[in-house]
């Protein structure tokens, strides 16, 4: 009997902003999600900060063990030999720079579906697939949300962040226009709050307004130097320091994602 396809979520931490956590949530819940659920983790950023935060030296790959030979369709697509922490990797270096360049030139595909068209093969083995997209709105970015069911958005709880969340929806709303339509929007993650700064507290109402009865919002991630400490040492925070305010409330996220 031929067994049903497995509904998998394809989630794209997009922000076309830098800075907004996009690497750290998607390690994070990534590890939250992978405790009951298999998870593949797949860094579309060239300077792959999701590749060493999960313990891989990005000079020391070869291209064909990267995205990059997906895409570009000079080799399968590479998920690295062993899971780290529950979770599958498809690791990036910077050659992803060169892949971006190349595939603009592209005109006899639609270079937009290139990343679906890789995961094709393997989707069905995964409940779910985390992409870390880079901080802009280039082909890497594109091509990410175009294979993703859905959008996790974290947003830095400061001003820049702020005010570039309305171009944000206008480019979602315009990749729906163009072919997504059944993308969605699954949570904005306000991060790198700090409750005791009250220019902080009011971006936080503002975005608040912003969205509101447009997309979910979760509870704010706090601004903590246990983070960068956690990447550093290549683990996720409930790894590095599990009694950490900051583990519950990624818990809570990923179970958010679950019942999407």
């Amino acid at each position: 009997m031929k067994m049903p396809k497995k509904n998998t979520k394809i989630i794209a931490a997009f922000n076309q902003s830098g800075g907004a956590g996009k690497t750290t949530t998607v390690h994070n819940i990534g590890y939250h999600l992978a405790q009951k659920h298999r998870v593949l983790l797949i860094d579309m950023d060239p300077q792959a900060s999701l590749t060493t935060f999960m313990g891989i030296e990005p000079k020391e790959l070869k291209d064909e063990q990267t995205i990059y030979a997906a895409i570009t369709e000079r080799g399968p697509l590479y998920i690295w030999h062993e899971p780290i922490h529950n979770m599958y990797l498809v690791p990036s270096n910077n050659a992803l720079t060169g892949a971006e360049i190349e595939l603009g030139r592209d005109i006899t595909t639609d270079a937009r579906q290139k990343l679906k068209f890789a995961l094709e093969p393997i989707v069905g083995e995964y409940d779910y697939i985390l992409i870390d997209c880079p901080p802009s709105l280039g082909y890497l970015s594109i091509m990410s949300v175009m294979a993703a069911t859905h959008i996790l958005i974290p947003v830095q709880t400061e001003y820049k962040c702020y005010a570039a969340t309305e171009q944000l929806l206008t480019t979602i709303a315009r990749l729906k226009k163009g072919g997504h339509k059944d993308l969605q929007i699954a949570a904005f993650i306000p991060t790198q709050y700090d409750k005791r700064t009250l220019q902080q507290s009011g971006i936080l109402e503002a975005i608040k307004k912003q969205i509101e009865g447009r997309a979910h919002i979760t509870t704010p991630i706090p601004n903590s130097i246990d983070f960068p400490s956690a990447s550093q040492a290549h683990l996720p925070l409930a790894l590095w320091k599990k009694n950490h305010p900051a583990v519950s409330i990624l818990e809570e996220i990923a179970n958010y994602l679950i019942k999407l």
